[in-house]
């Protein structure tokens, strides 16, 4: 049985990202993953010509030039700026809240107007601490931003009335006073030619990868193969679930190809309206501003998470980050095991923090292996 100096669990992008640069310091690394194909979330795959991304939109963005420049070396990118736009009932409405927004709701053209209108909502409120998410998007952008673009989105996302959520899952909602449709701030931004899996192949060259490996069906032997582990699932799943489940919100995909050159105009197209069931429809080749003849469609639905589905964001209340911490505690009391990514640490992260967030532990392990040696 050969030996290997890391055992990664997940060949996702915080996994691919450790393999790599633990590789290029001479390190020998097992890569496992339980699904048939690398890349997790980001995994993209070809359809009729154009790159489908199979678990969802993934725009890169980044400020850091650093990851950046990092990132660059696998993949070129292209221009993409996402861009998207909302749909409640007959409406049509730009995102993020800007001045086309505000134009589209109260027929206001100047930024002054539309701050006065805000101020004048707001005020109409009398929030003066907000103790739910309702609440505080109220007091932040006033009855019609929430009602129309806030409310229904955020109800189906999160499987839960908002009065019912944390105010601190939306303690800022950018208003932009400008007639500026860029969603991101970020300076770098961009969609890989030729899709985000191509990436993840580069990452991994020179490295074992093993798919439709379950970690815990073969727990004993892996663990027997490899003198440190890097373990990006469910952190909570990893301590069998001891202090109770984390709580997640899944997502289903209805995916489809229809035979027509453009079906919506834009690659992203949130709806608003808690009336239909999906979040946003996806359409894929207008990420690479594509020309085929067909087009294919991604419809999303929020659902919520038990056990078997698959985990796509975590819960960051206060109940389940109190819980969180507990099962933190047991994995710095594990010797030869690492957390990291989205599971692994239990938080959101953008491609680019996860990227950041991968350098950071292979400097810090790998100067401390090589130091120990």
């Amino acid at each position: 049985m050969k030996r290997y100096d890391y055992l990664i669990v997940g060949a996702g992008l915080f996994g691919a990202v450790f393999a790599h640069e633990a590789v290029k310091r001479g390190k020998t690394c097992l890569v496992i993953d339980k699904r048939d194909h690398i890349g997790g979330n980001i995994y993209t795959k070809e359809v009729e010509g154009i790159q489908v991304h199979c678990y969802g939109a993934h725009i890169f963005h980044t400020s850091d030039r650093h990851v950046w420049e990092y990132v660059s070396q696998f993949t070129e990118f292209n221009h993409f700026v996402n861009s998207p736009v909302a749909v409640y009932k007959d409406e049509l409405y730009n995102l993020p809240f800007n001045m086309n927004t505000f134009h589209q709701l109260w027929g206001v053209v100047t930024p002054a107007q539309a701050k006065a209108k805000i101020q004048e909502q707001i005020a109409q409120m009398h929030i003066v601490e907000p103790k739910n998410l309702e609440e505080q998007a109220l007091a932040l952008v006033g009855k019609d931003v929430y009602e129309k673009l806030i409310e229904g989105y955020t109800r189906k996302q999160w499987g839960r009335e908002c009065k019912d959520l944390p105010s601190f899952i939306i303690r800022r909602l950018p208003l932009r006073y400008t007639y500026d449709n860029n969603y991101f701030k970020d300076p770098y931004q961009g969609i890989p030619k030729g899709g985000y899996t191509r990436i993840i192949k580069k990452l991994l060259e020179g490295v074992q990868v093993c798919l439709g490996v379950d970690f815990f069906t073969e727990k004993g032997a892996l663990l027997a193969q490899a003198d440190r582990i890097i373990y990006t699932g469910m952190i909570d799943e990893y301590f069998g679930h001891c202090y109770g489940p984390l709580e997640y919100r899944s997502l289903r995909f209805e995916t489809e190809v229809l035979d027509m050159g453009n079906y919506q105009g834009n690659a992203v197209v949130n709806y608003t309206d808690y009336g239909v069931p999906y979040t946003r429809i996806i359409e894929h080749k207008h990420f690479e501003f594509g020309t085929q003849p067909k087009t294919v469609i991604t419809r999303e639905y929020p659902s919520k998470w038990e056990q078997g589905a698959e985990p796509y964001y975590p819960v960051n209340d206060t109940r389940n980050t109190e819980l969180f911490n507990k099962y933190e505690k047991l994995a710095l009391d594990e010797p030869k095991v690492l957390f990291g990514g989205r599971l692994g640490m239990y938080r959101y992260m953008d491609m680019d923090k996860t990227i950041g967030a991968a350098l950071r532990m292979a400097e810090s392990e790998l100067q401390y292996t090589a130091a120990r040696s």
